[in-house]
């Protein structure tokens, strides 16, 4: 007797173009396994997760050669339906793949949410998408039922794991004591979370749909955390706290000292840094109604003081020179010995750190802005206390720290604040009448719109924050107020009631009196940007560039910035206005790129032996720029290097460097640095 051969159905799956034939009655999901198609599931074909819905698409396809329709595949059945019942319905025209079988020739598109690999965007346009795929996984595992003769509980859940999902982890005896209990609660079916596919980190009875990661960027000042679903890739929740350190002192040397002068200070701070990131990761974890127990994967990011106080390491040899570093390796090791209360068996991985004061913090900036995937020259900068500079690209990179002070964040300024509610983020001063007009955090209008007063913060206006003296010192040296040396004119003092005698110099008020730029906040922007710049010029000279195609400026004082009074004060090098941007905490997202991407790990871990370190305190050029760096916007060799004039940037040609500018010059300036009058939206 002659058998009758199977009937095959061709199957094309989108986007990814791979195509096959099947016989009639294969499920989709094993049809687009065979073929390596992207599509996710936790429950292995059971129905229970609804990862691997799929869409079918109807109608001609001639470029297949394919008549696709829905009736091309079986009804759904009982177990669709009471998926539906249990969670979300699913949607007109989808199926879940695992219970879906083949009737006939298709064309199913996968959706990205179903896709393993899914990619995760940033909604920032210029900043790297992430390519899913966790370190952490969840596999549910059907054991048999406890037999005679039958194996250990253990053997049969791991025969079970290997035969169903090809896996062979190692099982960790800690969780031997609940395991039994488990697997019958369960009724024989268990979630396991394994680890790199080496590991299992965790179980629960039955079905678990979702597990967790935070992504932790521990700064001297905040520490911000972003709690992401790993399966889905999305952020759940954000929150930042101040960091309880600072009782020890504001900057990082400080904290140092206090080591060095008290034996168990380096003890004390690593006990305030990790209660401070559990109480955010438990407050988190809350604020996202999830359980703080589902978390098993963390990351972070930190500067090297930082790093090593969370790391239970002194700091002490950070302090000076050679500023050598106990380790800038990468490190892993489980959540709970940082006393981090989330699942017992989650593990926590450090960046690799790049110097002695460029951190993990400066390698999460390098992963999420990817310098060394392009050929354009990048300049990165992270400005805090110290500023941490990148420069390079595929080819080649550099790094450096800078010691800028903490002018740009609002210390060491006489009204001189954090970027918080009622400080003031936008000045802008009339030329001619010597008028000023200001916007404020917390409020969309300028203080010359009507309303203003009634939308300021409860507190008022409170003081100016790092970008607000920026504009302030440039709108003074535009409207001829401020020399290019940095002296507040005081001849000017006809022109308006804001410039007035203090002491043996002047101060001009930007609001009431409440608000004033003294001297000594000029100097103290002056000092902060040389120093800046001088970091910025050692690094161009040893990568032997005149210019830079891309700027990005991260951290807080990157978002608030102005780019243009940026390049007009003289902060950052020469480069197109359209290619110089603000990437708010680029570190944190590259926290969040290593959680979500285990690849990312081994590609910074490599990116960071390659990059050459500078260190500006033993590089003799570095005190020359520094001063040459004082004047607004340069001295005369760093604009006779430029010649004269800066394309692209708002300045004045450098004639008027040496005295003060006619008001006629400032307008002139002016025109090239002022945008239209900002809206109420802008």
């Amino acid at each position: 007797m002659e058998l009758k051969p199977e009937r095959q159905a061709r199957v094309v799956f989108t986007p990814s173009g791979r195509r096959g034939e099947f016989p009639f009655g294969t499920p989709l999901l094993e049809a687009a396994w065979e073929l390596g198609v992207d599509v996710a599931s936790i429950c292995g074909g059971r129905g229970l997760c609804g990862r691997c819905r799929v869409v079918c698409s109807a109608g001609n396809f001639p470029k297949h050669g394919i008549v696709s329709s829905p009736e091309h595949l079986s009804p759904a059945g009982v177990v669709e339906t009471r998926y539906g019942e249990r969670g979300q319905p699913l949607s007109a025209g989808h199926r879940l793949s695992c219970q879906a079988a083949i009737q006939g020739d298709l064309v199913i598109d996968v959706p990205p949410e179903s896709q393993v690999h899914r990619q995760v965007v940033r909604k920032d346009a210029d900043s790297r998408p992430i390519r899913l795929d966790p370190v952490v996984r969840l596999h549910l595992v059907d054991v048999p039922a406890a037999d005679l003769g039958a194996g250990s509980d253990l053997t049969r859940l791991l025969d079970a794991l290997e035969s169903q999902w090809g896996l062979r982890p190692v099982f960790p005896a800690a969780l031997l004591p609940n395991l039994q209990g488990l697997l019958r609660a369960g009724e024989w079916s268990v979630t396991v979370a394994v680890h790199q596919e080496a590991e299992i980190l965790a179980v629960w009875p039955g079905f678990k749909e979702a597990i967790y990661g935070v992504a932790i960027d521990v700064g001297s000042t905040t520490i911000a955390a972003h709690l992401c679903d790993l399966g889905s890739g999305d952020v759940l929740c954000s929150n930042g706290m101040m960091n309880p350190q600072i009782r020890f002192g504001e900057d990082l040397m400080s904290r140092v000292s206090y080591v060095m002068m008290h034996p168990e200070g380096s003890a004390e701070l690593t006990r305030e840094v990790r209660r401070a990131v559990n109480e955010l990761v438990a407050g988190t974890a809350a604020d996202a109604g999830i359980e703080a127990q589902d978390i098993v994967s963390l990351t972070f990011v930190c500067n090297p003081i930082m790093h090593h106080l969370l790391l239970g390491i002194s700091p002490v040899e950070l302090g000076g020179a050679p500023f050598a570093l106990a380790a800038e390796q990468s490190v892993h090791l489980p959540a709970r010995d940082l006393g981090v209360e989330v699942n017992p068996g989650a593990v926590a991985y450090a960046l690799p750190c790049i110097a002695g004061h460029v951190g993990a913090d400066t390698a999460g900036v390098v992963l999420c802005e990817q310098p060394h995937r392009s050929d354009a020259v990048s300049l990165l900068v992270d400005i805090g206390t110290n500023a941490e500079i990148v420069l390079g690209n595929a080819a080649r990179l550099l790094a450096c720290s800078s010691p800028t002070g903490p002018a740009f964040e609002g210390a060491q300024v006489s009204a001189g604040q954090r970027a918080a509610p009622g400080a003031i983020e936008r000045v802008r001063i009339d030329p001619d009448t010597l008028d000023t007009r200001i916007r404020v955090i917390g409020s969309d209008l300028w203080s010359d719109e009507p309303g203003f007063n009634d939308t300021l913060p409860a507190q008022g206006v409170t003081g100016v924050c790092g970008s607000g003296i920026i504009e302030a010192v440039v709108e003074m040296w535009l409207a001829g107020i401020l020399t290019s040396d940095g002296v507040i004119d005081g001849g000017q003092a006809s022109r308006t009631v804001r410039l007035v005698p203090d002491g043996r110099t002047f101060s001009f008020a930007i609001h009431g009196d409440q608000v004033t730029v003294t001297q000594n906040d000029v100097r103290q922007i002056q000092l902060a940007k040389a120093a800046l710049y001088a970091g910025i010029r050692l690094l161009m000279d040893r990568l032997e560039v005149t210019s830079v195609d891309r700027i990005r400026l991260a951290g807080a004082f990157g978002s608030h910035i102005d780019v243009r009074y940026a390049m007009a004060l003289g902060m950052i090098p020469d480069c197109s206005l359209d290619a110089v941007a603000a990437v708010g905490n680029a570190a944190g997202h590259g926290a969040r790129i290593a959680l979500l991407n285990q690849a990312s790990r081994s590609e910074i871990e490599s990116v960071v032996k390659s990059v050459e370190k500078v260190e500006t305190a033993i590089e003799p050029r570095f005190q020359a720029y520094f001063v040459d760096a004082m004047a607004i916007p340069h001295g005369p060799a760093e604009l006779a290097r430029l010649g004269g004039l800066f394309p692209g940037r708002a300045t004045r040609p450098a004639s008027t460097v040496a005295g003060r500018a006619t008001r006629g010059q400032g307008r002139r300036a002016r025109r090239t640095i002022s945008a239209p009058r900002p809206s109420k939206s802008s």
